[in-house]
């Protein structure tokens, strides 16, 4: 359990620092802006985590220039020529005015055409489109927790999907339950794979540990290749920690 949050100053980096019931000092330098963070014991004291990032204050700005010079993609209006993605690949937005139902439908593996009606705004034909990536998640993410759990030997009481700013997932470990992040429908199958897997290994440990990654390995051997997949590609306009 958590007990203690607060952030702190080191060479001019805002630490985040959360002391838990653990027995090792975790450091991560998370996406989308290079958010760093530090899970320490619960009798490590800050000075203490001041000398740990400092003597990887290097790795620490490799990792926040990185995330800084990651693709974005400007706000999207949702209209005709915008480029948008689905499951790992770019699609030019087609937007198509008629009277009957909305919908959504890839042409040529290359144009997603938006189908809506004459009059409608900005935030009607977003939400379209978010009701079409949900569901398409939820077609494909029961898939992969039927086919993880005996891998694993856990049990997914529940999943759900929505938007989160800051996470790709979380896992709820008493109640059994995983959350996706929506923009997950953006990246390529690989890498919802890698999210579902990740949040799942978390019924087994909670804490982002050695014995955590070893898990990972353990189950799905190239789990880093797919975390670099991931944070290679582009992220959303600021809306959107592994």
């Amino acid at each position: 359990m958590t007990t203690d949050i607060h952030q702190i100053k080191v060479s001019g980096l805002t630490v985040d620092v959360v002391r838990k019931d653990i027995k090792n000092l975790h450091l991560a330098v998370y996406p989308p802006i290079g958010r760093v963070r530090v899970a320490v014991p619960l009798r490590v004291s800050d000075e203490a985590v001041r000398l740990a990032v400092v003597s990887r204050l290097s790795w620490i700005k490799r990792q926040k220039s990185k995330f800084t010079n990651q693709a974005r993609q400007s706000a999207r209006e949702y209209v005709s020529g915008e480029s948008h993605y689905f499951q790992g690949q770019r699609y030019r937005l087609n937007v198509i005015y008629q009277s009957g139902l909305s919908r959504v439908a890839i042409r040529n593996k290359s144009v997603l055409d938006l189908f809506v009606r004459e009059g409608g705004n900005r935030e009607q034909r977003e939400r379209i489109i978010l009701a079409w990536y949900r569901q398409h998640l939820k077609e494909q993410i029961p898939v992969l927790v039927e086919k993880w759990e005996p891998v694993l030997g856990v049990r997914v009481a529940d999943w759900r999907v929505k938007q989160m700013k800051t996470r790709w997932g979380t896992c709820n470990i008493t109640a059994g339950r995983i959350w996706l992040n929506l923009e997950l429908a953006k990246k390529s199958a690989q890498c919802l794979e890698y999210i579902v897997v990740h949040e799942m290994v978390h019924l087994l440990e909670r804490n982002h540990n050695d014995h955590f990654a070893e898990l990972m390995t353990q189950f799905m051997s190239q789990w880093k290749l797919h975390r670099e997949e991931l944070n290679r590609s582009a992220l959303g306009h600021e809306d959107w920690s592994y």
